[in-house]
C-alpha cells in the first residue's frame, strides 16, 4: 500500500518521542548511579561500612523537579509536549527545566524517522534503532560528564557482534554496510571491526602519551569505536575516524577562536564519533568506495 512507508515512518518517529524520553532518564542517572557505586566501593576498601542511601536507579525514584523535589505531573512526562505544556517551568516551584529534555526526544525522533526511511521494515531497522538509541545517550552522557560507560558501550559491541552471528551473511561480506541487505556485516567483518576499532583509537593513544606525556582521550573512546567496527565492520573505521577527527578538530577551533576556550580544557571524543557513526551508518554506501579508494583498497 501507498500509505504503508508513511506509516513506518510515522510509527518509527512515535517510537522515537518515547525512548528519547527514556534516553533522558539514563543520561541524567547511570552517572550518578555510577558514581553511587564508587563511593560504596571506596568505602569498602577503606574498611568502612558504606553510607546508607535511598534506592536510586532507572526506574526509582519518580521523576522529579530536581529543585523542589515535586513529582512531575503525568501530562508533563509526555515527551516534547509535557515540556511545552508546563513551558519548560516546575508546575509546582516554577524553577527552570533544561530544553535538553524536549532536544533529546526530538532528536532521537528525527534519527528513528531517518532510519525508517532508509532501511524500511525488517530486522535492519529494528538493529538500527537500538544502535542509534545507545549513540544518543553515550554523547551526551560524554558531553556532560566526559565519560562513556561500560555499562554502555560494552553492551552495545556485544549486541553488534551477535547481530552479525545471529543475522549476518555468511561469509565474507564485503562492503559491511550501506543498505537493509547489508546490514548487519558478516560476523568475520564484524569481529575484525571490533578489534581493530579498539586498536587504532589505542595505539593513537598510546604514541600521543609518548609524545606529550599527557592523556588524549579516554579508554571509553577505544570502546564505542569497537562497538562501532562491531555494528558497521571494519571497513567503516576509516571514515568514522577521520568525520570524527576533522568535526572534532573544527569544533575545538571553533570554540578556542570564537569563545576563547583554553587550549588545555579537554574536549569529549564521543560524541563526534557518535555523529560520525551515524553519518556513516546512514550513507556509508557513498561514503565507503570513495574512503577504500582513497586508501588504496
Amino acid at each position: 500500500m501507498p500509505t504503508e512507508p508513511a506509516v513506518l515512518i510515522a510509527a518509527a518517529a512515535l517510537l522515537g518521542l518515547v525512548v528519547g524520553s527514556f534516553l533522558n532518564v539514563v543520561i541524567h542517572r547511570l552517572p550518578r548511579m555510577l558514581e553511587r557505586e564508587w563511593r560504596a566501593q571506596c568505602e569498602e576498601l577503606a574498611g568502612r561500612e558504606p553510607v546508607a542511601e535511598p534506592a536510586y536507579n532507572l526506574l526509582v525514584p519518580r521523576s522529579h523537579c530536581p529543585a523542589c523535589k515535586t513529582p512531575v505531573r503525568v501530562l508533563h512526562l509526555i515527551p516534547v509536549l509535557g515540556w511545552l505544556l508546563a513551558r519548560g517551568r516546575c508546575a509546582a516551584c516554577g524553577a527552570a527545566v533544561s530544553p535538553r529534555y524536549p532536544v533529546v526526544e526530538s532528536l532521537t525522533a528525527v534519527l528513528f524517522a531517518l532510519a525508517a526511511v532508509k532501511f524500511g521494515a525488517g530486522w535492519p531497522l529494528a538493529g538500527v534503532l537500538l544502535l542509534i538509541a545507545f549513540l544518543v545517550a553515550l554523547a551526551f552522557i560524554d558531553l556532560d560528564t566526559q565519560f562513556l560507560p561500560d555499562q554502555l558501550t560494552l553492551p552495545l559491541l556485544w549486541a553488534g557482534l551477535a547481530m552479525s552471528l545471529f543475522f549476518g551473511p555468511a561469509g565474507d561480506g564485503g562492503a559491511g554496510i550501506g543498505g537493509a541487505g547489508d546490514l548487519p556485516p558478516a560476523l568475520a567483518d564484524a569481529v575484525l571491526g571490533a578489534i581493530a576499532g579498539y586498536l587504532v583509537l589505542w595505539t593513537v593513544h598510546q604514541a600521543f602519551r609518548l609524545a606529550t606525556g599527557k592523556e588524549g582521550m579516554g579508554y571509553g573512546d577505544f570502546k564505542l569505536l569497537a562497538a562501532l567496527g562491531a555494528w558497521l565492520g571494519w571497513q567503516a573505521l576509516l571514515p568514522i575516524v577521520l568525520i570524527a577527527s576533522v568535526t572534532g578538530a573544527a569544533v575545538g577551533v571553533a570554540l578556542i577562536v570564537g569563545r576563547g576556550r583554553s587550549r588545555e580544557h579537554p574536549i569529549p571524543f564521543g560524541p563526534f564519533l557518535a555523529i560520525a557513526g551515524w553519518i556513516v551508518l546512514m550513507w556509508g554506501d557513498a561514503l565507503l568506495p570513495a574512503a577504500l579508494r582513497g586508501f588504496g583498497g
